[in-house]
């Protein structure tokens, strides 16, 4: 006999229970493809949003890229509906209106017009969740939505609607498993959220040849880096020019300074003006937690989500420029599936010491493995049975250094999560 169906929570049950269902609703914890995702929208109606939208995808910057895009949006007058992944904390991070989260009530109410429509369709997590987020703007009608891919972006949930604007931010190698394992097949995957006659956007300075190629098939305007637009830094100011737009003395970002420029390009593509006092403002202002996020200050401890190796060599770059003459003792805890020995070895030019963590999530690495991946070093390693010990224990070898100690707590977005959660 087929086994019975799990009945739904109720529209009023709380999010964790929703958010149970959905863990357990569909046989596969990644399933791209769009056919079913689809489906369902159509029955939504929520497909062909009636104000412009914004996708992002990339390899890393994503995140950072949505942020830039988000408060310059708002500097100029526009409202603004954005869906990001994953959370670090709490679900409800994963859409903002206005840049605020909302009630869980709504997230529940979305989840249940989701199990309405879907009828016998099944949906993983992430589908469930971005079906939800569209349906939620369809009911608030910002002026403008930003969506951000969660794997690849050709057969991405996401990609069941027709963006305006497409932005691919970088290119690397990660969940190499499922998009391929060269920066041409992934930047081909990456490239299928371009549109035909569409504006497409690369902030990869190095762009794979299967974007250019994609882009010229479907017939999509590519703006890229170093071609259609640029950007130069000064000592405490950087330049932005492109064929149209010429933007000087911009303040430094605390986010990524190449980002910032790609999110420029991008709203370049967009048919609503942009005042240039919005962009500075915008560019300004923008923080993300878990990016290049300054926790606390005594000592202090930076948090960043780097978990490829891409990532962390800028990672590596952003301090050594930042905190040039401080020791760094390094909280990592990682997913078993990530690319552990080349992540690590990005990192190792700035590490005085190692703080290793286990991550009990189940693709979690033990800090064992951690350790067994870690490149040869004369620097201290220790290994700790969870993130909150590691960063107790850096945070109280910084406290007693002869050195300023900066305490870099990277790795993975759980592992970021579990320090914000605690602090």
């Amino acid at each position: 006999m087929p086994k019975p169906r799990t009945l739904a929570p109720a529209a009023s049950a709380s999010l964790d229970d929703w958010l149970h269902y959905l863990e357990n609703l569909h046989t596969k914890t990644i399933e791209l493809g769009l056919d079913r995702v689809s489906e369902v929208a159509d029955k939504l109606g929520v497909r062909q949003p009636k104000v412009p939208v914004i996708t992002v995808a990339g390899t890393n910057g994503k995140g950072s890229t949505v942020r830039y895009l988000e408060v310059i949006l708002q500097h100029a007058g526009y409202s603004t509906g954005v869906y990001v992944s994953p959370h670090l904390y709490h679900y409800a991070e994963r859409v903002r209106l206005n840049q605020q989260h909302l009630p869980d009530a709504e997230h529940t109410q979305a989840f249940a017009a989701v199990e309405a429509a879907r009828g016998d369709t099944s949906l993983s997590y992430f589908e469930f969740g971005t079906l939800a987020a569209l349906w939620l703007f369809q009911q608030h009608q910002p002026d403008v939505i930003i969506l951000e891919v969660g794997l690849g972006g050709r057969l991405d949930a996401v990609n069941c609607v027709a963006p305006d604007v497409a932005v691919v931010t970088s290119i690397g190698l990660d969940h190499c498993d499922w998009l391929g394992d060269t920066r041409e097949l992934i930047g081909f995957e990456k490239a299928g959220i371009f549109r035909a006659g569409k504006h497409a956007v690369c902030g990869d300075p190095d762009m794979p040849v299967t974007i250019g190629e994609h882009a010229q098939a479907i017939g999509a305007v590519l703006s890229q880096v170093g071609e259609q637009f640029s950007y130069q830094r000064d000592t405490d100011r950087w330049h932005y020019r492109s064929e149209t737009l010429n933007l000087t003395n911009l303040p430094l970002p605390q986010l990524p300074l190449a980002n910032a420029a790609t999110a420029i390009a991008a709203l370049e593509g967009l048919a609503l003006p942009v005042t240039a006092a919005a962009i500075a403002q915008g560019i300004g202002e923008a923080r993300l937690a878990g990016r290049l996020q300054l926790l606390q200050t005594n000592p202090p401890v930076l948090l960043d989500v780097a978990h490829n190796p891409h990532a962390a060599a800028f990672l590596c770059d952003t301090v050594q420029a930042r905190f040039s003459d401080y020791d760094v003792i390094a909280v990592i805890g990682m997913l078993a599936d990530k690319d552990i020995q080349g992540s690590l070895q990005a990192l190792q030019p700035v590490v005085s010491e190692w703080a290793l963590a286990s991550l009990s999530e189940p693709r979690g690495a033990s800090a064992q493995e951690l350790q067994q991946a870690l490149p040869p070093t004369n620097v201290p390693v220790s290994k700790h049975d969870s993130v909150v010990a590691a960063f107790e224990y850096a945070r109280e070898r910084a406290k007693a250094a002869s050195r300023s100690t900066l305490v870099l707590v990277c790795g993975s977005f759980y592992t970021v999560g579990k320090i914000q959660a605690k602090e």
